[in-house]
C-alpha cells in the first residue's frame, strides 16, 4: 500500500430540492479514451491516465456521497485509431449505489457544474495484484445473494458504473496495475506488445453491466 495525492475541483448543483457533489480531476488527461463497443466497453489509457483512474476508483468507494466524473470523450484516439468505424467516446461517471441518482438528470446537472473549487485528496492506493481472490471471496462473489456488483447506465454520451464500496476497492487494482506494467511490457515487446486488465464477467464483479477492457496504450496521435 501506497499513498496518493489527487488534484481534483470539487462542485456542488442544487437541483430542485436536492444538492448534488460532483468531483472532478484538476486536469483531466489527454492519452484516455473510453469506447462503446457492442458487447463490451474499451478504455485506452497511457500510464499517467491509468494512474488517474485508479485513484477516482479509489476515491468513489471512500465518497459514497459524490459523483466522480471523469470528462474525456472529446479525447484524441491512441495512434492505431479506434477500434471500429464510428466507435461512440464516452465520458465516465462513478457513484455509490446507495445515491439512487437517475442519469436521466445527469445532462441538466453537467450543464450547471461551473470551475468547482480545487481541492487536494489523500488515497491509499492498493499493492500489485499479484494473486487473485481467495477460494473464499470467490465464491462469495459468485453467490446469488452478492449485491456488491458494478450496474451499468449510459445516458448523455456518459457511461455511469454505480457499485459499492466494496467492489470499487476490490477493482481499482485494474487499471494501477495498467500503469504499474504497462510501459515494460511494452518496451520489452515493441513490435507485438499489448497489455491490458478485465472487469470480466467471470469475476464476480459486474451485475448489469458489460466486461470493461483496459489497455495499456503507448502511441498516440499527434493531437492527443
Amino acid at each position: 500500500m501506497r499513498r496518493m495525492k489527487l488534484a481534483v475541483t470539487v462542485h456542488h448543483v442544487r437541483l430542485g430540492p436536492v444538492e448534488f457533489k460532483v468531483v472532478r480531476p484538476a486536469e483531466p488527461p489527454a492519452r484516455a479514451v473510453l469506447l462503446d463497443r457492442d458487447r463490451h466497453v474499451d478504455a485506452c489509457l497511457d500510464q499517467g491516465a491509468a494512474y488517474l483512474i485508479g485513484g477516482l476508483w479509489t476515491l468513489a468507494a471512500s465518497s459514497p456521497r459524490s459523483l466522480v466524473h471523469l470528462p474525456i470523450r472529446g479525447n484524441h484516439a491512441p495512434a492505431r485509431g479506434l477500434p471500429e468505424a464510428g466507435a461512440r467516446q464516452l465520458d465516465l461517471v462513478l457513484l455509490h449505489h446507495s445515491l439512487q441518482f437517475a442519469p436521466a438528470r445527469w445532462k441538466e446537472l453537467r450543464a450547471r457544474l461551473g470551475p468547482g473549487r480545487p481541492q487536494t485528496v489523500t488515497l491509499t492506493v492498493p499493492g500489485p495484484a499479484l494473486t487473485g481472490a481467495s477460494p473464499a471471496e470467490d465464491e462469495a462473489r459468485h453467490h446469488r445473494e452478492n449485491r456488491d456488483l458494478f450496474h451499468e447506465h449510459l445516458h448523455a454520451e456518459t457511461l455511469f458504473m454505480t457499485g459499492s464500496t466494496k467492489v470499487f476497492r476490490a477493482t481499482a487494482h485494474h487499471f494501477f496495475d495498467v500503469a504499474r506494467y504497462g510501459p515494460g511490457h511494452m518496451a520489452a515487446h515493441p513490435r507485438h506488445g499489448h497489455f491490458c486488465s478485465e472487469l470480466h464477467t467471470t469475476a464476480g464483479v459486474l451485475g448489469a453491466a458489460r466486461e470493461i477492457h483496459i489497455e495499456y496504450c503507448d502511441r498516440w496521435s499527434p493531437h492527443g
